[in-house]
Formats: structure tokens, C-alpha cells, sequence
């Protein structure tokens, strides 16, 4: 399978050779490979947010991208899954992925190979770090930091054999070491914001200045690194502890609030210094506020700050919508009608099934540890509150699928049903995260629009409207 392949690249940049001698000025990329076990039908590139390409997957599951006059740097791509690549002009980088493990399987061969198999290697080294920092969070920070300089260490030594071994440029260096340092502030940073929920026990820690000169290395605007993930996930925990330490500590205070999210914009904009970047960040920071908040007056306030803030006029015209949408969604409205397909296969609208309080939740056979727990959940608090309905509505558009799963977990068909145009639902409902609810009374109208049947307030919630 891998000689196919590589015979198949080989005829490919022959081919690319002859072109090139009667045209120097065509200048070809080539990124290709074998995806195992495909969880669909394509391969998707970007360039940041920007898409590139939809490649379809042969009847042996390969697939070519050729690109002319790409720029170096970081592109990314994706099947189910996503995941970065370096690449260079005339690069022809192979790569084979089993969807079945993604990550740990995933490996390239060809031009490029070299550079984008070092970044694996510092994905894959985080990944394994991640399991040994809880108990890491619990040392002192000078016990912290000698025990991540350990671990910092080991990367920067292979780092260093990448550099002797293959002379990257300095473009690519940039790249390389933001996979190391990055990785290593995000965890200081963790471990900050885990310190300060200890603070007033005996297990808190004062912390000293010393700790927190990384943040003096910080690139607050890098072209190169504004859609590499590392550096992207450090911005936002930096952010996070940076607006946090701007109030008063005294106060209660909810990282998920109107003024947090506020103050973090609001540094953001000051702060970052390119544009793209700090656009990109806004409308995640102003998107998922918009998307849990329960109060229409906040919502608007957001909105406009977002508008205020960030220039790229197709975040505006998204986040316009889903604004529009979110806002329809908070007490006092009452909830959109949907047709909705019963286990029978017939049609009911979803207004018509509400005889009293009702909580709507969501599933998709997908994920099966979460239909799984949200059904056991919704079981749960059903027993307890019986005042309320609680209906499962699936996200999926395989009726036999979705049936034969209800059939087989003995779930109540009168109490679940199925988008009949789900795009519709999802759009005017705000469906963006698999744990939504929406709560209503007897009338339809909208109790709580961004419920979370996990949320630990969640039995609050119900009982405060019971005892309205």
C-alpha cells in the first residue's frame, strides 16, 4: 500500500517536472495519503479559517491535494478529526492516518515529512504530560516548576537533535519552539488558575514573582502562530488569569459572566497586536457567551462590544446571527415550532407536544457514552421531578439508526422524536453543543434557553420555576 503510493507521488512529481521545465513560474504542492477506516468521504485543508480545498477519498481511501504558489507556514486539515501540517512550496508530503486512533497513528513520509513529524512527536509528548499534571498542580510552585523544567527539558533535547540533524529555516524554528514553550506557559498558567480556587485553604499557595517571568516572552501578535493551537490555547488561559486578577478577589466571580468576559475583550483588544489574531479571538470569547447566556439585555451588550471590537465583517455577519437566534431563546419568548418525526414515522409539530413543563435535551447515536449518560441523567431527575416532561430530540437524519437504538436501550417513544429539517432546528434552536436543554412551561414559552442537564445548578433551576 505505502510503494502504491509512493509510486503514485513519484509519477505525479515527474509529471510536475516536465510541466515545470516549460513553465518555470508553476510551482506545485502536493499533500496526499491513506486515511484508514474513513468516518466519511473527504479530506478538508485550511489556511487558518481560511478553507482551501474539499479533497474526495478514492475507492481505496487515498487522496490527492495539489496546490500552486502556496506560501510556507502552517495549513491544517481534516477528517472528523484536525490536525496542523507545516508546509513549504514544492513540498509533496504524504501522510497515513487510521481514524480508529488518530493522533498516535498518524505519521508522514515525502518532502516535509521531516518537520511535520517533529510536531507529532510535541502533540504526542503534551498528550502524554497532560495525564501526569494533576498531581503535578497539587506541588508548590517551586516543587512545579522544577518538576516542568524536567519535563521541558526532554523536548528541548530532541529539539535539539531535530536542529542538528536537519537545519530547519527560521520560520520553521519559530514554529518548533512555540510547540515547546507555548505547551510549557499554558501549564504554568494552569496551574495559577488551580492555586487561586485553593485560595483560603491550607493547600493554597503564594506564588512568586519569579513564577510568572515567562510572561515576559510572550508574542502577543504572531503572524506565524495565530492559528497554531498551542499558542492560540495559551492566549485564552492567559487572558483567563489576566482578567481575573484585575477584580476583586473578595467578590464571587464566574468566568462564564458578563463582566469577565467583558474585561478579557476588553484586554484582548488592547493587548494583541495583529489583527487576524485578535479578531479570531474575540468572536470565540463573544460567540460562547452568546451561545449560554440566559438574558437578553447581556446579549446585546455583548453583541455590541463584539461589533465594536472586531473588524472582520464575516465574524460580524456570524455571530449577527447567532445573536439573533440565542436572544429568541431567553425567558419569555416562546420557543420556535419544529415538525419533529415520531418512532412511528409520523409528523408532529413541537409546540403541539407540550402539555406542561417540558425539558428538551439532545442526542446522536455518534457519541455513545453520551446518549448513554443524558438519558440516564434525564431518567433521573425525571423521577424527581415529575412535574416535567423531559423529551429526547435527536440530531441525526438516520431514522432506522435512531429507532432501532430506542428499540434496543427500551427508552419511551412517546418521549423522543426526531428533527424532521435539522439544519433548520439547529440554526433557530442554537444546538451548537450536545449538552444543550431548553426548558419551557406549559405554554411553550422559554423558562431557561441554555440549560446544561450536567450543570450542578441544574436542579435549582427546575425547582425555581416550580416554586415561582
Amino acid at each position: 500500500m505505502v510503494k502504491n503510493l509512493l509510486l503514485l507521488f513519484s509519477i505525479l512529481l515527474l509529471v510536475s517536472s516536465c510541466k515545470n521545465n516549460k513553465n518555470t513560474k508553476e510551482k506545485y504542492t502536493y499533500i496526499g495519503g491513506e486515511i484508514v477506516n474513513p468516518k466519511g468521504d473527504y479530506v478538508i485543508f485550511y489556511k487558518g479559517e481560511q478553507f482551501l480545498d474539499s479533497v474526495k477519498l478514492d475507492a481505496n481511501n487515498h487522496f490527492i491535494f495539489k496546490a500552486k504558489d502556496l506560501k510556507p507556514g502552517l495549513y491544517s486539515f481534516m477528517h472528523k478529526e484536525f490536525q496542523v501540517i507545516y508546509i513549504k512550496p514544492l513540498d509533496s508530503l504524504m501522510l497515513r492516518v487510521n481514524t480508529i486512533d488518530f493522533d498516535e497513528s498518524l505519521s508522514y513520509t515525502g518532502t516535509g515529512a521531516y518537520r511535520n513529524n517533529f510536531l507529532m512527536d510535541m502533540f504526542l509528548y503534551n498528550e502524554a504530560e497532560i495525564d501526569l499534571m494533576p498531581k503535578l498542580y497539587k506541588l508548590s510552585p517551586i516543587e512545579f516548576e522544577k518538576a516542568l523544567d524536567s519535563l521541558k527539558n526532554i523536548r528541548t533535547g530532541v529539539y535539539n537533535e531535530f536542529k542538528e540533524k536537519h537545519n530547519p529555516s527560521d520560520a520553521f524554528k519559530e514554529v518548533a519552539e512555540a510547540s515547546i514553550n507555548y505547551d510549557y506557559y499554558s501549564k504554568k498558567e494552569i496551574y495559577i488558575t488551580a492555586n487561586q480556587r485553593k485560595k483560603g485553604s491550607d493547600l493554597y499557595f503564594e506564588i512568586p514573582d519569579s513564577f510568572y517571568s515567562y510572561r515576559n516572552h510572550i508574542d502577543f501578535g504572531s503572524e506565524t502562530l495565530r492559528s497554531y493551537f498551542p499558542y492560540y490555547r495559551f492566549l485564552f488561559r492567559y487572558f483567563d488569569n489576566i482578567a481575573f486578577e484585575k477584580i476583586d478577589n473578595t467578590d464571587p466571580y464566574s468566568k462564564n459572566s458578563f463582566d469577565h468576559t467583558f474585561r478579557k475583550i476588553k484586554l484582548i483588544e488592547s493587548t494583541v497586536t495583529n489583527d487576524s489574531l485578535k479578531n479570531s479571538m474575540v468572536k470565540n470569547i463573544a460567540g460562547r457567551y452568546l451561545l449560554n447566556c440566559n438574558e437578553k439585555e447581556n446579549q446585546e451588550k455583548m453583541l455590541a462590544l463584539f461589533l465594536a471590537t472586531n473588524t472582520n465583517k464575516q465574524h460580524q455577519n456570524e455571530l449577527n446571527e447567532v445573536a439573533k437566534a440565542s436572544m429568541k431563546l431567553t425567558p419569555g419568548h416562546k420557543i420556535s415550532n419544529h415538525l419533529l418525526i415520531t418512532t412511528e414515522n409520523t409528523l408532529k409539530d413541537l409546540q403541539s407536544i407540550i402539555t406542561k413543563p417540558t425539558v428538551f435535551y439532545f442526542w446522536s447515536p455518534k457519541s455513545v457514552n453520551h446518549y448513554r449518560s443524558i438519558h440516564y441523567k434525564a431518567s433521573e431527575l425525571n423521577s424527581k421531578y415529575p412535574e416535567y416532561d423531559f423529551i429526547g430530540i435527536n440530531t441525526d437524519s438516520n431514522f432506522a439508526n435512531w429507532s432501532a437504538i430506542i428499540k434496543k436501550k427500551g427508552y419511551n417513544k412517546a418521549k423522543e422524536y426526531q428533527f424532521n429539517n435539522l439544519s433548520k432546528a439547529e440554526k433557530e434552536l442554537v444546538i451548537y453543543s450536545v449538552n444543550k436543554a431548553i426548558i419551557v412551561d406549559k405554554n411553550g414559552v422559554i423558562i431557561n434557553g441554555s440549560a446544561n442537564l450536567f450543570n450542578p445548578n441544574i436542579e435549582g433551576i427546575l425547582l425555581g420555576y416550580l416554586n415561582q
